[in-house]
């Protein structure tokens, strides 16, 4: 069984920054934890589909999608099983839940998410 529990959302003025993190808890699939995981942070805007925002794999490679390169950076610390989405330079489209989940492998229950609002 596996928590996610993701923080760090809030209201912020376009241009502006914040950073996410997200703790994994307990066991993913194939008995694996999280260090060994390639991990992501999605978002859902409301009324649209959920996407794939970045993603790192166990030994640090990490891929963004067009919307946010340059802008946003993905990094984790396994010692503290925490996924983080620095994020920069932040726009109104930006505005959506954030979620964090396995790449891969997605487990099927995900965290509450946290709401990221760009606004002026």
């Amino acid at each position: 069984q596996v928590q996610l529990v993701e923080s760090g959302g809030g209201l912020v003025q376009p241009g502006g920054s914040l950073r996410l993190s997200c703790v994994a808890s307990g066991t993913f699939f194939f008995g694996t934890f999280f260090s060994g995981r390639t991990m992501g942070w999605y978002r859902q805007a409301p009324g649209k589909q959920r996407d794939l925002v970045a993603s790192i794999t166990s030994g640090g490679n990490t891929d963004y999608a067009e919307f946010v390169k340059g802008r946003f950076t993905i990094s984790r610390d396994n010692a503290k099983n925490t996924v983080y989405l620095q994020m920069n330079s932040l726009k109104p489209e930006d505005t959506a839940l954030y979620y964090c989940n396995d790449v891969l492998r997605p487990w099927p229950s995900w965290g509450q998410g946290t709401q990221v609002t760009v606004s002026s």
